[in-house]
């Protein structure tokens, strides 16, 4: 009797020993908390991203826990370090916590929008775990591109466009990119970088280099919208970026005279009217141009028109100008310069201009001189005989 009490008594005592052993050990990983301030990061492709996670221990124990990422989409790298050291299984002495960091990998095809995990700790038996997130802010691929902020330039025909363009490696291997254009028309477009002028530039995986193209349009290039492809290509692929030039046309005046002889002569005190010839040798138009003039001192201009609204490519227009010399003026050159003046272009015309004696102060020298003879013929007529 007593023996078989003895045995219902140490079977009782076995199962309540193995039920307790359990539900302590549960208990222990009960205690284990995850915690981390910041769980959703936005990254780009081919980024890696950190976690900063604190593992909680409320027990009172000795805890030993191993990690795992749960949720993390495929082709995603991931590591965990503890003081800079990569784990795998970490302890955390009771009432204490330890920090650990969690990296993240996001491959360079990886796809845009939020893509949801979390981190897992577990003893083998009773799991603890945090959300984590990342927002992955444009579509990856494993290429290489050509991209630009502003592929549209405006500017006039003897303009230099100059654009900023990004060349990505998005691939996985160092690649060599030669650069070039396939323009035509007669343009001319150089690569710079770092203000060098280059042909081709280098780049590890997952880099990126800046490029400043400039294209210069060939001389009398009539005002349209042309198109700039530029291309960056390796062994096995090439990148491809269309940039556009919107020229205005180009601006220039030129003025002259209608014989296109920039001389004449003048009498002192009189004036001599000089036909100018205006012309717009640009491709654009212009407008408001004004006419001026440039004389010596005392000399006087008038033009009858000294504002041209509006002049048309490849169209003249001829001005008449009046230059007045002073009545004083003594007998030489004089230089008046004629200018033609817009917003966007202007131009000179030096015009030489002679001085010759008035001829009624000729005739009345002659007057002179002839009076001084007739009179000395006469005294010596009278008074020579004696």
């Amino acid at each position: 009797m007593i023996k078989r009490r003895f045995i219902s008594l140490l079977a009782i005592a076995i199962i309540v020993v193995g039920a307790i052993l359990p539900l302590d050990r549960a208990f222990a990983m009960d205690n284990i908390s995850l915690f981390s301030a910041y769980t959703g990061i936005t990254a780009s492709p081919g980024e890696k991203t950190k976690y900063d996670v604190d593992v909680i221990n409320n027990g009172s124990s000795i805890q030993t826990m191993s990690f795992s990422m749960e949720g993390l989409p495929k082709g995603w790298d991931y590591s965990i370090s503890s003081n800079g050291t990569n784990i795998q299984e970490l302890s955390v002495k009771g009432n204490s916590e330890t920090p650990i960091t969690v990296e993240i990998t996001v491959p360079l095809d990886a796809d845009k929008g939020d893509h949801e995990f979390q981190l897992v700790a577990t003893d083998g038996n009773s799991p603890s775990s945090v959300p984590l997130s990342i927002s992955v802010k444009e579509q990856g691929s494993l290429k290489s591109e050509l991209t630009t902020d502003q592929a549209n330039l405006e500017g006039h025909a003897d303009s230099t466009f100059s654009y900023t363009v990004t060349l990505n490696n998005k691939t996985k291997e160092a690649q060599s990119y030669t650069l070039s254009s396939s323009v035509k028309d007669g343009w001319l477009v150089r690569f710079l970088s770092d203000s060098n002028s280059v042909t081709s530039v280098s780049l590890e995986p997952n880099t990126s280099v800046d490029i400043t193209v400039e294209a210069i349009p060939p001389q009398n290039i009539e005002a349209d919208t042309y198109e700039i492809p530029i291309t960056a290509a390796t062994n096995d692929s090439s990148s491809e970026l269309k940039l556009e030039a919107v020229v205005t046309g180009s601006y220039d005046v030129e003025i002259s005279t209608k014989s296109e002889v920039l001389s004449d002569t003048i009498n002192a005190g009189s004036d001599k009217t000089i036909e100018l010839v205006v012309k717009n040798t640009g491709t654009s138009p212009l407008v408001d141009i004004e006419l001026t003039a440039e004389t010596p001192s005392n000399w006087e201009t008038e033009f009858d028109e000294s504002t041209i609204a509006e002049l048309e490519p490849g169209k003249s227009k001829t001005i008449k100008a009046k230059v007045a010399a002073p009545k004083d003026a003594i007998a030489g050159d004089y230089v008046t310069t004629f200018s033609a003046t817009a917003d966007q272009a202007s131009a000179d015309a030096t015009f030489r201009m002679s001085v010759e004696t008035s001829t009624l102060w000729g005739f009345v020298a002659i007057l002179i001189i002839a009076g001084v003879v007739v009179g000395l013929y006469l005294i010596i007529r009278k008074y020579g005989r004696r």
